[in-house]
């Protein structure tokens, strides 16, 4: 029997914090709550999710590296305040062939004026974004289909 598909799911900096953090923008579900929902969602898929956090830019680089290493199907990549900041993510995302789906819990447009530019947005393959915890599984479902 072939294994699974596997569906990278990378989570950025403060993201630990999800379920105490500004509730009133992140909802109170927390990354644990996400991650479970995502893995009863994954069964029914017939692919597998990996779920990890860092608050360590250079983490995330490396797990975009592994994802093709591991000929992982996708990446569903939340990276926090890196999305706005971080040129090396988006040269990791740029390097890979795995595609890249961008997920984030707010809509950054609604936000801050600084959180307008993703530099993670500019090298995925798409974004989904503003619907709280739905926005992961609707870019799980998306990245299933892909």
């Amino acid at each position: 029997m072939a294994e699974k598909p596997v569906i990278y799911v990378l989570n950025g900096p403060n993201l630990n914090l999800l379920g105490t953090r500004e509730p009133d923008i992140y909802g109170s579900q927390t990354l644990d709550d996400i991650a479970g929902q995502l893995e009863d969602q994954a069964q029914a898929l017939g692919v597998v999710v990996d779920v990890r956090q860092s608050n360590h830019e250079g983490h995330l680089v490396d797990w975009l590296h592994e994802a093709q290493t591991m000929n992982a199907k996708a990446v569903l990549l939340n990276a926090g305040a890196y999305t706005h900041s971080s040129i090396a993510l988006y040269d990791a995302i740029k390097a890979i062939q795995t595609p890249v789906i961008e997920v984030h819990l707010s809509n950054p447009h609604r936000r801050e004026a600084f959180r307008h530019k993703s530099y993670v947005g500019a090298a995925a393959l798409g974004t989904v974004a503003g619907f709280g915890a739905l926005s992961y599984t609707l870019a799980l479902d998306a990245a299933a289909k892909l």
